[in-house]
């Protein structure tokens, strides 16, 4: 009697050593208890679960590709949405309801070097982004960026129309996906600083403004504090005539031919604009979101400017070695690359880099030119080298959109394991 108690007492304490291993095991894994040299893919697999781990091995290396830098390469599944299936298209991006006889430039997407950015997945993003919200801020080629969303997010669901009476489809627009509560708003400001018309007409026939340089935009800057992610953009407003304040005063002009006023170049108030914008930013104490400041995308005049005849009849990409970025685009570039330093080294804010410059460089093709209206029409921009048709290139930039966001995500969660382990050790 006596051993067999003594083999049974053995057994129980052995049975308990082996559980008490394998609970500590299982909360070391799960709580790490020791600091990690770098969070390689390899480590990350030790505390992330072995799924998330995985997908990351699977698409590491978009996580040190450069994925703004590439070339056009046929895609014969393309496009995703037509004209007919969705209803978001602005009239005047909306090419083949007026005529445009090619179709050629609707089957190319974007090829980073290097590296393969997935194509865009509506049903993942859509997942992605649920309870979260998504303000485009700036000019008209924003509201185009919000339409291709919309377009390309159609396939899984349409948002409802949630704006308030006021608003104007042209200057705020706010939608809503019940299914996922994500919301997306739209803020007209191609100045992205205060603004206002100082004369209809002006020597070029196209208006003068006044740019109050370092006063932003209240109609936006003080509505960003519920987003999560603001993607702001300003380019081509600025080549219009434009008398320039600061501390209002009248400092200078861009082409205003008014009396002693100095003409200044335009590249004056774009960095200005763009210092004012990203400081707005940074004061506000109660945004919690991510800025990403979407670069410059060129406009393919040919044969003259906007208001001059100028066309944009090319039928296909152009391929990096063919052209460069020069001129006032290249300057236009490297302020927006500059400033976006500046706002990034205060530190107060997250802003990420959309850089969709080169990519549509090499576009020339996918603009509506005179498709954006019918014959003889009554419109302003009558050959539009600026805008893009619907579907077309700009799709693509919901696939830079997708990879940034899951970078962000990815990095945010690599942040809050790290934070963890301080806290264990």
């Amino acid at each position: 009697m006596e051993l067999h108690t003594v083999n049974k007492n053995q057994k129980n304490i052995a049975i308990y050593l082996a559980t008490a291993l394998i609970l500590i095991t299982v909360i070391h894994l799960n709580y790490p208890l020791i600091s990690y040299p770098s969070l390689s893919y390899k480590n990350l697999a030790q505390i992330i679960p072995s799924y998330h781990a995985e997908d990351i091995k699977r698409n590491g290396n978009l996580e040190e590709c450069d994925i703004f830098t590439g070339e056009w390469v046929p895609d014969p599944d393309a496009p995703y949405y037509t004209n007919t299936t969705c209803w978001a298209i602005h009239e005047h991006q909306n090419c083949m309801k007026y005529g445009r006889p090619d179709s050629g430039f609707l089957k190319w997407r974007w090829k980073p070097d290097g590296c393969d950015l997935p194509v865009f997945d509506p049903h993942r993003f859509l997942d992605m982004v649920r309870d979260k919200s998504l303000a485009f801020v700036g000019d008209s080629v924003g509201r185009n960026q919000m339409q291709s969303m919309i377009c390309l997010l159609s396939r899984v669901e349409y948002p409802i129309d949630v704006s308030p009476a006021w608003a104007s489809d042209q200057h705020f627009k706010r939608w809503k996906y019940l299914n996922y509560n994500f919301t997306l708003v739209y803020f007209w400001t191609p100045f992205l600083v205060r603004s206002k018309d100082r004369d209809p007409d002006g020597p070029t026939h196209t208006g003068i403004f006044n740019l109050y340089l370092d006063e932003s935009d209240e109609s936006w800057t003080t509505q960003i504090d519920e987003f999560d992610y603001v993607i702001l953009n300003a380019g081509h407003w600025f080549t219009r005539s434009a008398v320039y304040y600061e501390r209002r005063r009248v400092v200078g002009c861009r082409n205003c031919q008014l009396p002693n006023i100095t003409d200044l170049p335009l590249t004056y108030g774009y960095r200005r604009v763009f210092r004012t914008a990203l400081k707005a930013i940074n004061g506000r104490k109660h945004f919690k979101g991510v800025t990403f400041l979407r670069t410059f995308a060129p406009s393919h005049f040919e044969d003259g400017l906007w208001n001059e005849g100028g066309h944009c009849r090319r039928r296909r990409p152009y391929r990096s070695n063919e052209t460069i970025l020069e001129g006032m685009n290249l300057d236009m570039y490297m302020i927006q690359l500059e400033e976006f330093r500046v706002a990034e080294r205060k530190g107060e804010k997250e802003f990420r880099f959309m850089d969709t410059t080169q990519a549509m460089l090499l576009r020339p093709d996918g603009h509506p030119n005179v498709y954006g209206h019918w014959p003889n029409a009554s419109v302003t921009l009558y050959n539009d080298c600026v805008h893009w048709c619907l579907p077309g290139p700009i799709d693509n930039w919901a696939e830079f959109l997708d990879h940034m966001i899951k970078m962000e995500a990815r990095g945010r969660y690599k942040g809050s394991v790290l934070q963890r382990q301080k806290k264990m050790q």
